[in-house]
């Protein structure tokens, strides 16, 4: 069980940004593992600038907000995915080994 506030924030950091112990540690290909990671951060990095920067007006803003709830979205789907169906992010990456087919 998690003890403190730091023991909790070490455990968060790791379970996002670390592949070993992320969903993202099902992903057989490692290469493969680190783009999804790297596209999920180029996602954020994206959805925080624009939240950020719309927080002068209210239209703005919301769209700034709905930015950031789908980038939720699409890293809580993707860590799903990666956990129970790895296979899918090795079809068509032109990195298969001899004699495996899936």
């Amino acid at each position: 069980m998690i003890a403190t506030t730091r023991d909790y924030i070490v455990y968060a950091w790791n379970f996002i940004f670390d592949h070993e112990r992320s969903p993202l540690r099902n992903i057989p290909d490692v290469a493969i593992r680190h783009y999804v990671l790297q596209a999920l951060g180029l996602m954020w990095a994206v959805s925080f600038s624009v939240a950020i920067s719309s927080y002068t007006f209210l239209a703005a803003s919301l769209i700034g907000h709905l930015v950031l709830i789908a980038a939720t979205a699409v890293t809580v789907s993707t860590y799903t995915v990666a956990a129970k169906r790895p296979i899918l992010f090795i079809r068509g990456s032109g990195r298969r080994t001899d004699g495996e087919h899936y």
